[in-house]
């Protein structure tokens, strides 16, 4: 456990429990904590000034220091890996789920009542039980809970997110592809079809596990497409992007992920069709409107283009608008840090706003380069 100073991080061992009730500052667990999302959230968590981590679990490094998994956050000492099953609950208000794809919804269905949960894996994000269990391959293992799930992206979804105790945190990819997306949908500024992404992310996106694809030799000095046609984020994007067209036309997408040797960034370059009398301008201007207020999305300048490198580290989204080549078309270019934007950075966003919060607590560090 983790206990702050109110001049600077300090970390020791209690048996005091503390509460956002008392104190005001909430007490989390993050499980799975040994994987990169786990980690990130922690190494976030670690300089904001309401939220203490309280528990850190994994099944495989139960009763080892943090720091023997990640040396660079060895300043987190007091943090121990242990198993769910031997987390004291009634000492945690809130949770960061960033276990596997497949093993969350059991593990939340068996959380106590009345703590706020924002899962980072896929297990909430679809809607239909149905669709998740075509596109997963497995039975969704609890139904009735989805019911009560709300959509993560922060930036359309503040009041339902403010509101919920059960928060899908979006997918990567379906993350940097929808901020530009939707306000252009929502305006009927492109259509919705020929609709084509290609998106390409750091090889953090595959997991810590270990796999042969994601050995050096097999990535470096290249790069491989992979889940083509069938990719599990597909569905994920198309459901969020029917929420807002218009006259509930259907939208279809062609989307296709590449891997990159690097270890953390990802670009997501879009192809749409313009309606007609829509101008590359009218986009351009559309966004840039739209994200001004926002803190962490942001819309380049004409003829500027944003590159991965941009956003390292940080939950930040760039978002560049350029007129193809081909007369009626744009192309849309979107970056984020997959492990901060794409995934702990807007979890965080969003427990923020679950337990009132200021949505930018934690998250406004700038981007490292180089």
């Amino acid at each position: 456990m983790r206990v702050k100073n109110k001049s600077r991080m300090t970390t020791t061992t209690t048996a005091t429990t503390t509460t956002k009730g008392m104190s005001g500052v909430a007490q989390v667990a993050v499980l799975g904590a040994s994987g990169y999302t786990g980690s990130e959230i922690t190494r976030l968590l670690a300089l904001h000034p309401k939220i203490n981590v309280r528990a850190i679990t994994s099944e495989r490094s139960a009763g080892q220091p943090f720091a023997s998994s990640f040396p660079h956050l060895r300043t987190e000492r007091g943090l121990c890996f242990q198993k769910v099953q031997d987390v004291k609950w009634d000492e945690v208000d809130s949770v960061f789920c960033c276990l596997p794809h497949g093993t969350t919804q059991e593990i939340i269905a068996k959380l106590p009542r009345g703590k706020k949960v924002v899962d980072l894996s896929a297990d909430f994000r679809l809607k239909d039980v149905e669709e998740y269990a075509e596109w997963y391959g497995g039975e969704h293992k609890a139904p009735e809970l989805q019911k009560e799930v709300v959509y993560g992206l922060t930036e359309f979804k503040r009041k339902e997110v403010e509101a919920a105790s059960l928060v899908a945190n979006p997918g990567c990819y379906p993350t940097s592809i929808q901020l530009p997306l939707i306000p252009l949908l929502r305006e009927k500024l492109i259509t919705t079809e020929d609709i084509i992404i290609d998106a390409k992310s750091g090889v953090s996106g595959a997991g810590r596990g270990a796999k042969q694809s994601n050995l050096y030799v097999e990535i470096a000095e290249g790069m491989n497409s992979y889940g083509i046609t069938s990719h599990r984020h597909v569905p994920e994007i198309e459901q969020q992007l029917r929420e807002v067209v218009p006259d509930g036309k259907e939208v279809r997408i062609s989307f296709t992920p590449h891997l990159m040797p690097f270890s953390r960034g990802m670009q997501s370059t879009i192809y749409v069709k313009l309606e007609e009398g829509v101008s590359v301008d009218d986009l351009r201007t559309t966004l840039t409107s739209h994200f001004e207020p926002e803190p962490f999305v942001h819309v380049m300048p004409q003829g500027e283009v944003p590159h991965t490198r941009f956003v390292r580290g940080s939950n930040q989204c760039l978002i560049g608008v350029y007129e193809d080549r081909i007369q009626g078309r744009a192309i849309i270019i979107s970056v984020i840090d997959n492990l901060v934007k794409g995934a702990s950075g807007q979890a965080l966003q969003n427990m923020n706003l679950m337990l009132g919060f200021p949505e930018e607590m934690g998250l406004m560090q700038i981007p490292m380069f180089p």
